[in-house]
């Protein structure tokens, strides 16, 4: 935390799946960071165990959820072009997930996108609710709703 101006110099955090909503949230935390100067970290959270079917001429293979986040991540550092931007894929809970990275890297703010806001229990869906409840510092709601949502 600056003390002179009572706001913290660590990075913005933002949680990321592979839904367009999510990466909605993302482009707007990256708009943040480089607005602020700041440095930007994505955080995804995969199961241990889940595989995807995948499947090429008629042959049927395993895919690891760790590698495709990895890789998923890695494409997404490149487009949100911020050059201070780091990521972490979890096997956690996403929200223990994403409020454990933004306590460990003393964070600014969390980005959390407005996917499905409706009613007080589903107001920023289950994930996003958690943050908001356990968040080590600020929470910024982006704005990250489809045309045909």
């Amino acid at each position: 935390m600056d003390t002179s101006t009572g706001t913290s110099s660590g990075p913005i955090v933002v949680g990321v799946d592979e839904s367009e909503t999510s990466r909605r949230a993302a482009f707007t935390a990256a708009e943040l960071a480089r607005a602020l100067g700041a440095p930007l970290h994505l955080v995804m959270s995969v199961s241990r165990t889940r595989t995807q079917a995948a499947s090429s001429s008629g042959d049927q293979w395993s895919v690891d959820w760790l590698s495709t986040a990895e890789q998923f991540m890695d494409a997404l550092v490149g487009e949100l072009r911020v050059p201070q931007t780091t990521r972490t894929v979890s096997t956690d809970d996403p929200a223990a997930a994403i409020c454990d990275e933004a306590a460990r890297l003393h964070a600014r703010m969390i980005v959390v996108g407005n996917r499905r806001m409706q009613g007080l229990s589903r107001v920023l869906g289950a994930v996003a609710t958690d943050i908001a409840r356990r968040s080590p510092c600020d929470v910024l709601i982006a704005y990250t709703k489809l045309a045909i949502d």
